[in-house]
């Protein structure tokens, strides 16, 4: 066999190896059909064959389909159905064999990987880190296709299934264990062919699935019994306020799921497929593919990271124990990077430390984290206020405030902590990286590396290269931030960047709104419905206010610096007449006591109704004119980022503005958004907007040349 190796020992038991050649992983594809046909027509020719083994010589078990492969392809409806059901006919065929067949799972089982298993009699893994199960299709639009649905149902239960399908999340195997996931856990892969024979000759009659069995029963009640009509009553709600509409995958894996118990089992694969189908040909779906497992997985594997030979991070320093300095000491000791937390005083830094311990007892209480834990990660954080106990340091993060002074002030005093070849970090959210290098004595290892707060929860980075940076800076501080588990994007250096520019563009647009006469709550109604996490307004508040005014004050001095005019390249007129004037009236946003909204002593919240005296304008503006306007400015500005270099690669730019700033997932990111939306569409509406309400969302020549085509499909 061609990548699959068939090993018959002398009790009868075959051993198949899935070792798929030219491949890092195993994927379902069209040779996979063709090498498992191959597997049935040697068990089929083979006499006394007791049972069957299903093990990988891949670091992973197996990885499921081959995602590539299905965007790119031009199979018809038909011909993609016609695939699955091939495909997955393999995987009926082995439970229906009349012998115990077996998964040894050495690796990450995931999407068709662990369909694989569902299809098997009996399930052992090895207990170590990575070991993972699951169905992530969710979280790339789709649904599982190989009998994920309908097997995980049948073997769970539709309460304790759906949380596997709808959430998508990977189960660590000794979580799986005590979930009915897997069957047994061995320490070593050694073991996992041992353990796989003993059960084999243990149950030479376990060859009938229990879904195939005359009395089967599905666990906590078929589709008729209360139990079950309350979970679906308790989770069709639940589930458009997740989605709020926008992502159909979760609705017809709840659907394929509930009516799979209503129908026979292979009835109910053929519903599967259908419904995998139209996925997959949705424009929600072929974005996400692209996004979170083309692009995603291209920088993970360092598609934009300098080749410059990097270095790990064995010690560090944090200057600023606030809020982001906080997370960020956190985010070092939490992967086992020691730091030194320094700010003015000691108090201070131990302050700083102590957030670290409250992030810490959270986790506990969710049981992610045991006391021991607690305590080896608060061990790391070592509190200061001398820069004398930072020398040495490989790395530095400046996290003061963003003021110029400020900054200008604590570069001078702590590079020369560095070690000789160390690193230093600014975390400046918009202010230029080669500005700031000016007051360091060695430009080439200064780099901007922007946190996003909470800087516990969010996992992106935005790295930033000044003129002077090298390469190996680069490559060290991209390499630094895959160690404290972090997603690194690399873009030029500029005013506001990526992130900081696009997303103020988002609260501008709230403001703009406001300005020109439409309620405040509808203006945070529809940006929900449009996708996005929180409203502007909202946002902004929970923000401050007052942050928009000190950075374009801090842009007003800079273009003084510079000897420039209005150098900020994102149009700010809304936030300057609204937003500013909110602030002189001390209304700074939430932790000020009020700003877009008003803050009750109860804990509950209301838009400010003095919010109604800055509407100056009185135009017509309709719900999709909302959505639209808020979208669009962070589209249009991304796309004029892109074009000026800022940012490098639409992958960058896709990534960083749903982990950076909450774009919407199911559009697969402010530059895939215009494939997602139509690229002549896009154009058209754009023209629309900019003619209604300004000239911020005209298209300049050229904006959109050259962006990538994903989701056109054949009607």
């Amino acid at each position: 066999m061609s990548g699959f190796t068939y090993d018959k020992d002398a009790d009868g038991i075959v051993t198949i190896t899935m070792d798929m050649v030219g491949q890092s992983a195993n994927t379902m594809n069209v040779h996979f059909c063709t090498m498992m046909r191959e597997v049935f027509e040697a068990i089929e020719q083979d006499s006394d064959v007791t049972g069957v083994i299903l093990a990988s010589a891949k670091k992973t078990f197996f990885a499921g389909g081959d995602l590539k492969e299905m965007l790119e392809s031009e199979r018809t409806a038909q011909q993609l159905f016609d695939y699955l059901t091939e495909t997955k006919g393999y995987l009926t065929r082995f439970e229906r064999l009349s012998v115990p067949v077996v998964a040894a799972i050495n690796g990450a089982a995931l999407g068709g990987g662990y369909e694989i298993c569902l299809a098997c009699n009996y399930r052992v893994a090895v207990d170590a880190p990575g070991v993972v199960v699951g169905l992530p299709e969710v979280t790339l639009g789709l649904l599982p296709a190989g009998g994920g649905v309908v097997r995980s149902v049948a073997l769970l239960g539709l309460e304790k299934a759906l949380p596997l399908l709808l959430e998508g999340k990977s189960v660590p195997v000794a979580k799986a264990l005590g979930m009915g996931l897997v069957d047994k856990l061995v320490s070593d892969a050694a073991q996992l062919l041992p353990a796989a024979k003993e059960w084999i000759k243990a149950n030479p009659q376990a060859a009938v699935q229990p879904w195939h069995s005359k009395t089967f029963k599905y666990p906590g009640g078929d589709a008729t019994s209360q139990g079950v009509r309350t979970t679906v009553a308790m989770a069709t709600p639940s589930l458009l306020a997740k989605t709020r509409g926008l992502m159909p995958a979760p609705e017809k894996i709840l659907d394929v799921a509930v009516n799979s118990m209503r129908m026979g089992f292979d009835s109910a694969l053929r519903q599967e497929s259908r419904a995998f189908v139209s996925l997959l040909r949705s424009p929600e779906a072929r974005a996400q593919i692209t996004t979170f497992f083309l692009q995603m997985n291209g920088l993970s594997k360092g598609a934009n990271r300098p080749s410059s030979e990097g270095r790990k991070i064995r010690s560090s320093a944090v200057l600023g124990a606030g809020m982001m300095g906080q997370g960020i000491a956190w985010s070092h000791a939490l992967r086992g990077l020691p730091v030194k937390l320094k700010d003015i005083t000691t108090e201070a830094a131990e302050k700083g430390k102590a957030y670290s311990a409250t992030v810490a007892d959270k986790q506990i209480k969710q049981k992610r984290l045991t006391p021991e834990k607690k305590q080896e990660i608060l061990d790391r954080i070592t509190p200061t206020a001398d820069y004398a106990d930072l020398q040495g340091v490989d790395l530095i993060v400046e996290a003061v405030f963003e003021e110029i002074g400020l900054k200008e002030k604590v570069l001078k005093e702590s590079f020369a902590c560095l070690s000789s070849d160390g690193v230093y970090g600014t975390n400046t959210s918009t202010i230029p990286v080669t500005l700031l290098a000016q007051y360091v004595p060695d430009p080439s290892r200064f780099i901007g590396i922007h946190f996003f707060s909470p800087v516990d929860k969010m996992q992106l980075v935005e790295i930033i290269r000044g003129e002077e940076t090298s390469d190996e800076t680069t490559a060290i501080a991209y390499d630094y931030c895959k160690q404290i588990g972090k997603i690194p994007i690399v873009v030029k250096d500029g005013r506001g960047f990526f992130t900081s520019r696009v997303f103020g563009t988002y609260i501008d647009e709230g403001a703009a709104l406001v300005r020109d006469g439409v309620a405040p709550v509808t203006i945070e109604r529809e940006a929900m419905r449009a996708g996005m996490p929180v409203g502007p307004l909202a946002v902004a508040d929970e923000t401050s206010l007052s942050l928009p005014k000190k950075i374009l004050d801090t842009h007003e001095a800079i273009d003084e610096m510079l000897q420039v005019k209005n150098g900020y390249p994102a149009d700010m007129t809304a936030t300057r007449e609204v937003t500013f004037k909110l602030v002189e009236q001390g209304r700074g946003g939430r932790q000020y006591g009020g700003g877009f909204y008003r803050y009750n002593a109860d804990g509950t919240k209301n838009l400010w109704e003095g919010l109604a005296d800055f509407a100056t304008g009185n135009l017509e503006v309709s719900p999709q004119d909302v959505r639209d306007r808020l979208l669009f400015r962070q589209v249009i500005e991304t796309l004029r980022c892109y074009r000026e270099g800022v940012l490098r690669s639409e992958a960058e730019a896709n990534i960083g503005s749903i982990f950076g700033f909450g774009f919407p997932a199911h559009t697969g990111g402010s530059i895939q958004f215009v494939d997602w939306y139509g690229t002549e569409k896009f154009a058209a509406r754009a023209a629309e907007l900019a003619d209604k309400f300004g000239n911020r969302f005209a298209l300049e020549d050229g904006l959109l040349d050259g962006l990538a085509k994903h989701t056109k499909v054949e009607a």
